[in-house]
């Protein structure tokens, strides 16, 4: 069976994050993007862990389900899907190691409660896991490690965001140089990183000690609306137990859907307070310093990959699986109406689409244009085929600031402005 999984989102509990993350507005929101399996996000968080317990139900597939009394949010009918959930955390790992402070964020998925409750009760010993859905702890990494496959075999541990400068395990900050030496002799274990917003499987594929892993990537939401913004395709059965086993082995993984790296918002380096983005190589040449004031740059992940990579730009290594990189609906259809993505405007266009096409996957990957053209405004199915064919333009992200992408150059927007509908 094929199958679209987002693993790593947060709940209301965590920093920053929409109090709409609950399992309901999870449930409504992955069938409208078309998310089979979703992370439940924060388990580690007490309120948040006892609200999962009370809203779902475990199914046979070792997954779980959304209640059915609470199976009352409105969705299309042309959206309308199973969806499963999965046990799922991340955990801030803040710790010296090497003469250095790392700051590591890593993903946990559990199997089950009782799972959950043992890797909790371990992680409570060490620092205050109702402060936050995503704890920060004073813990090695290595050290998480052993107390998650030591609470089941089942567990799985990985990288988040592995490239991010401040937060990661290949961080430009606060990260280290290999994997051996963040988790020393437990490396084995670690079979799959989380490739981020700012790095997509090409960039990773440059360095030939990441050709055991499998490379996965998850949205990070913190809004139910940003769900699937990254995700990974499975063609496996619907299960715990084979999701678990593809993201081993790479077997039944069948690739991801990224978002162009460059949008990501540390893929450049730069100095954001001073406006101040550049190139590796223009960083360079300025010694990492930024020119206005001064101070260190942050170096982003296209930079970091270049530092760390062993292989020039564009190896592919054999049986690596496909990608296709996305731009959100909701922005397309911004774009195309000359509007902003939270508008009523376009939210009424992404409704229509929706009850007339499916999810928004569909729609972005596999709808025929000619249908797309049916259902939405002006030039919508040439912006979702430039999408597809990679024909966009890009400012990178840099710094914490995400990167501007446009579909349109501007004469052509300003043509676009002047078809805009009325709703």
């Amino acid at each position: 069976m094929r199958f679209i999984a987002d693993l790593h989102i947060h709940s209301a509990y965590s920093r920053a994050t929409s109090r709409d993350l609950n399992p309901e507005n999870l449930w409504r929101w992955s069938q409208l993007k078309g998310i089979s399996v979703v992370g439940s996000g924060d388990f580690t968080h007490p309120a948040w862990l006892r609200e999962l317990r009370e809203k779902f139900e475990l199914a046979d597939n070792g997954l779980f389900t959304l209640r059915k009394e609470l199976q009352t949010l409105a969705v299309p009918a042309s959206c309308r899907a199973d969806v499963f959930f999965m046990l799922s955390a991340e955990i801030s790992c803040i710790y010296s190691k090497g003469g250095r402070t790392r700051k590591i964020h890593m993903i946990v998925l559990a199997p089950a409660f009782d799972d959950a409750d043992r890797i909790n009760r371990e992680l409570s010993r060490i620092g205050n896991l109702k402060s936050d859905g995503r704890p920060i702890l004073g813990l090695d990494a290595k050290e998480l490690a052993k107390i998650v496959l030591g609470a089941s075999p089942e567990a799985m541990l990985i990288p988040a965001h592995a490239w991010t400068p401040h937060f990661s395990v290949f961080g430009s900050v606060s990260g280290f140089d290999s994997l051996e030496e963040c988790f020393e002799e437990l490396t084995p274990c670690i079979t799959a990183i989380e490739t981020g917003l700012s790095s997509d499987p090409p960039m990773n594929w440059r360095l030939s000690a990441l050709d055991r892993i499998t490379l996965i990537s998850n949205s990070d939401a913190h809004s139910p609306s940003k769900l699937g913004r990254e995700a990974n395709i499975l063609e496996t059965d619907l299960s715990y137990a084979a999701i678990l086993a593809a993201i081993r082995s790479g077997e039944g993984f069948a690739g991801t859907i990224e978002f162009f790296p460059e949008e990501g918002k540390y893929h450049f380096d730069g100095h954001r307070t001073c406006g101040v983005s550049m190139h590796p190589h223009e960083t360079l040449q300025n010694h990492g310093i930024c020119p206005v004031c001064g101070k260190k740059l942050t170096i982003g992940v296209m930079h970091r990959v270049d530092k760390l990579a062993d292989r020039k730009e564009g190896f592919r290594p054999q049986g690596r699986p496909p990608f296709r990189s996305v731009i959100p609906l909701s922005e397309i259809i911004a774009e195309t109406l000359g509007v902003g993505p939270s508008t009523k405007k376009t939210d009424a266009l992404y409704r229509n689409l929706l009850e007339a096409l499916g999810n928004e996957f569909h729609i972005l990957l596999e709808a025929p244009l000619k249908d797309i053209e049916t259902a939405g405004a002006p030039r919508l199915a040439e912006a979702i085929l430039k999408m597809r064919s990679g024909d966009v333009s890009i400012t990178p992200g840099y710094d914490g600031e995400f990167g501007r992408i446009r579909i349109f150059e501007r004469f052509e927007r300003k043509e676009l402005k002047c078809q805009t509908p009325h709703f």
